[in-house]
Order: C-alpha cells, then sequence, then structure tokens
C-alpha cells in the first residue's frame, strides 16, 4: 500500500549477469528522482519571500512578516531532525513524495484563501505547517544517495545532486513572473502556480525512486563497488532503533556538533541574503518587482558551478577534508558581501552579477556541511545526522536571517543587516575550522 512507509523487504539476489546493467540503469533513475523530488521541494519553500513586497504594501512591518517567515525555519529544522529519523526507517520513495504533496497543499492554500493572509497568526501557523512538510525532503534523499552510491564517488555525485537546491530555488523567480503574467497580475500566485508543479513533480518522483539496492535484488554498494569504508561489515546494513541511531551515533560525535553549530552561522548567511533579496533591492537598490525576481533566480543558479567547483576542491586539492574548502568559500561570500552592500542604487546588472557571486559561493559550504554529516554516521543513521546540521542551521540560523533581520532593518537599517551578515561568515569559519583536517569518506 502507497501509504504503509516502512521500508520493503530485501529481494532474493538477481543473477550475477543481471547486476551489473539493473544496477546502472537504478543508479541512475534514482538519482534523477532524488535531483528532481528535491528541487520540487523548494518550489513550494521561499514563494512567502517572493509575496513579502505585495504584503508589505498591505500595511504589514518587515518584522512582522520576518517573525511569521520564522515560522518556517522553526518547524522546516525541527521536521528536518526528527522526520530525518522516522526517514532512517522509511521507504524514500514514498517518504519524499508525501512531503512535497503536503507542502504544495499548504502553499494552495495560501493562494487560494484570503484568511491564509489575514493576519501573522494565521500566516505564522501556515509557515509552520509548510515548514515541517518541507523538512521531509533532505533525508530521505541523502539515505538514497548513500545507499547507491559508494564513499569514493560520494563527493562528486552530492556535489552535483545537490545543486537540486538552485535549480528549483532559481525556478521559483521565473514562475513567480509566469504566474503572474497567466493570472493577470495576482500576486497569489506566487503560491497556487508553483504548487501546480510541485504536485506534478511529487508523481514523477515517486515513479522514479526506489529503497535500497538490496530491496531490488541487488547487492550492498560497497559491495558493487569494491569500496568498503573503515570499520564497514553486514551489521551496518541493519535497520537501527531511533535509540541506537541519537545515542550510538549521533549525540556523542562531536565532529557533528562543530559542524551543526557552523551550519547555524552559514544558513544565517544563505537566507539573511536570499531570503530578503526581493525586498532589498526593491527598497534599497531601485529594482523593479520583476528585476527582483530575476536577480533571484540568477543568484540561485550560479549556485550550481559554485557547488560542483567546492566539491571537486574538498576531493581534489584538499583530498576529502571537508573543512578547508567550507572556510575558504566562506572567506570570499564575506568579501561578496561587501561588496554587494557598498554598491550604489540602480546598477541593475553590477548588483545582479555580485549577487550572483554571493550565490556561486555559499551553496559550497551548504552542500559540504551536509556531505560532512552523512559520512560522520552509518548510513542507517545518515538521516538524523543530517537533521542534527538542519536543526542547528534552520532553528539557529534562517530563525535569525527571518526575525532578526527583519527586526535589525526596521530599528538600524540594512547597514546593520550587512554587520551582522559579516559576524557571521567568521563565526561560520571559526566553527568549521574546529574539525582541523578530520577526513571523512574514505
Amino acid at each position: 500500500m502507497f501509504f504503509t512507509l516502512k521500508p520493503p523487504e530485501a529481494k532474493p539476489q538477481l543473477p550475477d549477469e543481471q547486476i551489473d546493467p539493473v544496477y546502472r540503469r537504478l543508479r541512475e533513475q534514482v538519482f534523477l528522482g532524488t535531483f528532481i523530488g528535491y528541487a520540487g521541494y523548494y518550489l513550494v519553500r521561499k514563494n512567502f519571500s517572493l509575496a513579502m513586497p505585495s504584503l508589505i504594501e498591505q500595511g504589514y512591518s518587515k518584522t512582522d512578516l520576518g517573525f511569521a517567515l520564522s515560522a518556517v525555519a522553526l518547524s522546516y529544522g525541527i521536521s528536518k531532525f526528527l522526520m530525518g529519523n522516522v526517514s532512517d526507517r522509511s521507504n524514500p520513495q514514498k517518504f519524499l513524495p508525501l512531503g512535497l504533496l503536503l507542502a504544495a497543499a499548504v502553499c494552495f492554500f495560501f493562494g487560494l484563501s484570503p484568511w491564509a493572509t489575514s493576519s501573522i497568526a494565521v500566516m505564522y501557523c501556515l509557515l509552520f505547517a509548510n515548514g515541517w512538510f518541507g523538512g521531509m525532503g533532505w533525508a530521505p534523499c541523502g539515505k538514497t544517495m548513500v545507499h547507491w552510491f559508494s564513499a569514493k564517488e560520494r563527493g562528486t555525485r552530492m556535489a552535483i545532486w545537490n545543486v537540486a537546491h538552485n535549480v528549483g530555488g532559481g525556478l521559483i523567480g521565473p514562475l513567480a513572473v509566469l504566474g503572474l503574467f497567466l493570472f493577470h497580475n495576482d500576486w497569489h500566485s506566487v503560491f497556487y502556480f508553483p504548487a501546480g508543479v510541485a504536485t506534478v513533480v511529487a508523481v514523477i518522483a515517486y515513479l522514479l525512486l526506489r529503497d535500497t539496492p538490496q530491496s531490488s535484488g541487488l547487492p550492498p554498494i560497497e559491495v558493487y563497488k569494491n569500496d568498503y569504508p573503515p570499520n564497514y561489515g553486514e551489521a551496518l546494513e541493519k535497520n537501527l532503533t531511533a535509540r541506537e541511531i541519537f545515542f550510538s551515533y549521533v549525540f556523542n560525535n562531536k565532529f557533528l556538533w562543530f559542524i551543526a553549530v557552523a551550519n547555524a552561522f552559514v544558513y544565517l548567511v544563505r537566507y539573511g541574503v536570499i531570503d530578503w533579496v526581493p525586498t532589498y533591492l526593491v527598497e534599497a537598490k531601485g529594482f523593479t518587482k520583476e528585476q527582483a525576481s530575476w536577480a533571484y533566480f540568477y543568484c540561485e543558479y550560479a549556485g550550481i558551478p559554485g557547488t560542483l567547483l567546492c566539491g571537486w576542491i574538498s576531493d581534489k586539492l584538499f583530498h576529502g577534508r571537508r573543512s578547508p574548502a567550507t572556510v575558504l568559500f566562506m572567506f570570499l561570500t564575506a568579501l561578496a558581501i561587501v561588496v554587494y552592500w557598498l554598491l550604489p542604487e540602480k546598477q541593475f546588472w553590477t548588483t545582479t552579477v555580485i549577487l550572483a557571486t554571493i550565490g556561486f559561493l555559499i551553496y559550497g559550504p551548504v552542500m559540504m556541511i551536509g556531505l560532512h554529516a552523512l559520512e560522520l554516521v552509518p548510513k542507517k543513521a545518515a538521516g538524523t545526522a543530517a537533521g542534527l546540521t538542519g536543526l542547528f542551521g534552520y532553528v539557529g540560523g534562517t530563525m535569525a536571517a527571518n526575525i532578526v533581520i527583519g527586526f535589525v532593518v526596521d530599528h538600524y537599517g540594512w547597514n546593520g543587516s550587512f554587520v551582522l551578515l559579516l559576524m557571521s561568515c567568521a563565526a561560520a569559519m571559526f566553527f568549521t575550522a574546529l574539525t582541523g583536517l578530520h577526513r571523512t569518506g574514505s
């Protein structure tokens, strides 16, 4: 039954001559499913940010809207941790599309019901629900990746997969513009039009995804690739209880805690820039709403080559050490933020290029910390480990980006927000450096 999230039982192994062609086909199919499915989550995650200029015109303050938007960060972070643990014990083929369908349903309600934007309290509750369902996306993707791709190839594959953030996040800008055109400048279309696209994506993801190789009659990826991490054994292929995951592999891992704290500051920078792009560019840089939407698009899509470069540098230049690449990219991000801050008004292309540079740089550390978390624990605990870093990133980082930056801008202007962003870059570098030269995934 579709509503049974329990992982399927392992099937008898296929004949030897069938293993390689089936493995090759399913690996690419599953990778595509995780990529498309996770990109779909971004179609129903950042809609509220694009609607904020219209809501401000209706009389809401930035502090009010920042508070409402913080609900997404709070619920997403908690959900990513708790639902990540559920994901470790569920079938990703069903878990991932279910969360996407539920998040799309919330966006449909936002766009089609006037009551949805009638007060900050109502918006907060709906955004909390949206964030909770959105938190169901990353963990099943991470779990799938560590089951279908071995340690020696995982850095490159994860870097490629991670650009799903940018594909989905970038598409929301053009989809918003298209929605305004199709629905006669109805700003509510930034909610319901992308939600319709996300619903189709959920169906496609379900058709493409599979659980573990063993559930398809294939051997574990370590056996197929002859790529065994340290201490690998049959016991690591067995499902773990929630208690074992939490207390044996997650809570007692000091490196996981270091990168989790660093992630809070990385996410504060990421969303402190991106969530406020439409509002900042319109108010401080003289952009139109349409120009701001396109600048948002370029910022997201510039993260694609940046993520790939960061993954390559980590594997080739730093030989699997994740922290040096993260520190390097965060330092360059700080420099780009200074330029973004000091640029004069109405410099559309120059401002857009610098904003794209920030996007190019910030998504590398986002990917690197997620990959680092996956490699610090056994495969059966991957979702929970990623969830812990996500909890810190969204509850500690994104909430600050929503609430604190909104408050700072209202009381101290945009200059105060840039000081906060630069301090966060420094903190992210410090806590990442505490992991030293720790090497994972080999």
